[in-house]
């Protein structure tokens, strides 16, 4: 789950952003499967697309790819397509969600985005499509549309799986050493002691974007804590509140590791991207990061280095109430439909949803070293000797959830904000208070 920054941006580039949005034309036409669709096929229409496929990664290109071969394939539709770089995306999406202007189609995350945004009344859903390819519909994993449904209405289809609590170790660094990946959090705090003797980075980190610590490492940690039904009762306001001692405990063990040394110096200026180099390179014996990594390695690095990365889960905690045989994660973004979109506009973005989501989509996005929450045999040949461990040890662990995919956005601002100050000395028990505040006026609770 690639995540953003707070929003901080100004009056007049949301009214320049607004200007690319809302391009969905014609509403005079019925939409596909009600009659209009072949005569729709042939209208000059207009659409547009937001989307965070910017990178040099191969799921970046795939996905471009495929956008690239709708336009191809239909001449009347003029594609409006505006790519913009993860780290701004979630901002700028919400920027344009606040002034109703939302582009036809855009991607968007599951769980706490589609509630905000079906809350808003800016999303119409996509059932009509799922039922008029069945086949489709029923390729998917178990539990794929759950967190894009809310009360019986689905609104998107995943376009991949994206746990986010992956702990990746350079073989080479640790036979070094004549260490082994940790397995508990006393291995873990000496393997950092270990490494720092030696001047070598225990684990690299980028927290610029402020998402990276919450979403690759507190999100699984926190749950080794306090286990998951903690976690969605107090993310609820029912029974368990962020101030209570577990939570606490949970924020303390981050901040102690960080406090060992484990992260390089400078880990809140450099991003995601520059985190992965950093540890591709050598420079770090581990990285805690999201299975979006892959792909990006896959593109990037040699042979030699990814077949020299291990891969396993972050270890247990002392009288943890978790599942420490675990990964925190989600299904994947998925294309979401502005409620404005219409006639023939409506029949385009069906179809490109469908070209950018369906089987030959996410056989696609599976070799290019992306998971995927739909059911396709990997041709191991394919994908990276990395993918293809991970691809393994996803389907031998359970899934837990994710903050920033369960609580509001305001909430997973503070958390975000928050973890960076915890990392630089920040009280664990002031922050907790923070989160708990900020998740309880979300909720209307006093």
């Amino acid at each position: 789950m690639k995540k953003a920054t707070t929003i901080a941006l100004t009056a007049v580039m949301a009214t320049t952003l607004l200007s690319a949005c809302g391009t969905g034309a014609s509403t005079d036409s019925k939409a596909a499967g009600e009659g209009g669709g072949k005569d729709n096929a042939q209208q000059k229409v207009k659409l547009s697309i937001w989307h965070n496929y910017t990178g040099d990664d191969l799921r970046a290109k795939t996905m471009r790819s495929i956008m690239e071969q709708y336009k191809k394939d239909h001449p009347n539709v003029e594609l409006d397509i505006q790519g913009i770089p993860p780290d701004g995306y979630r901002a700028r999406l919400k920027t344009v969600a606040a002034a109703n202007e939302m582009p036809d189609l855009f991607v968007m995350w599951p769980g706490v985005m589609t509630k905000e945004f079906v809350g808003g009344d800016l999303l119409q859903p996509i059932n009509q499509l799922l039922d008029s390819k069945p086949d489709w519909k029923n390729g998917f994993l178990p539990n794929s549309f759950d967190d894009f449904t809310i009360d019986g209405k689905t609104y998107s289809a995943p376009m991949g799986l994206s746990p986010t609590s992956i702990l990746y170790y350079n073989k080479t660094i640790f036979d070094k050493y004549g260490v082994k990946p940790p397995k508990t959090w006393d291995e873990m705090m000496s393997l950092v002691e270990t490494f720092k003797k030696d001047k070598m980075t225990p684990i690299a980190l980028g927290n610029k974007a402020a998402w990276l610590a919450q979403s690759s490492i507190l999100s699984s940690l926190a749950d080794r804590v306090t286990g998951t039904e903690w976690f969605l009762n107090a993310a609820n306001q029912k029974g368990a509140k962020f101030t209570d001692p577990e939570f606490v405990q949970a924020l303390t063990y981050l901040q102690q590791i960080g406090k060992a040394g484990a992260f390089q110096e400078g880990f809140n200026s450099i991003d995601n991207t520059q985190m992965e180099q950093m540890f591709a390179q050598g420079k770090a014996a581990m990285m805690i990061d999201g299975g979006w990594a892959l792909t990006n390695l896959a593109a990037n690095a040699s042979k030699e280095v990814l077949d020299n990365i291990g891969v396993t889960v972050l270890p247990s905690v002392p009288n943890g109430k978790g599942d420490p045989n675990s990964l925190s994660g989600v299904v994947g973004t998925g294309l979401g439909m502005s409620k404005k979109t219409s006639g023939a506009a409506k029949d385009a973005a069906y179809e490109l949803i469908y070209a950018l989501s369906g089987p030959a989509a996410q056989k696609a996005t599976l070799e290019s070293n992306q998971l995927v929450s739909y059911k396709v045999e990997l041709d191991k040949t394919k994908v990276s000797s990395l993918f293809a461990q991970v691809y393994e040890m996803v389907g031998k662990v359970k899934r837990t959830p994710v903050y920033d995919g369960v609580l509001s956005s305001a909430a997973s601002d503070v958390v975000n904000n928050g973890l960076q100050e915890l990392l630089m000395g920040g009280k664990p028990e002031d922050i907790a208070k923070k989160i708990q505040d900020a998740q309880a006026k979300s909720l209307g609770v006093k």
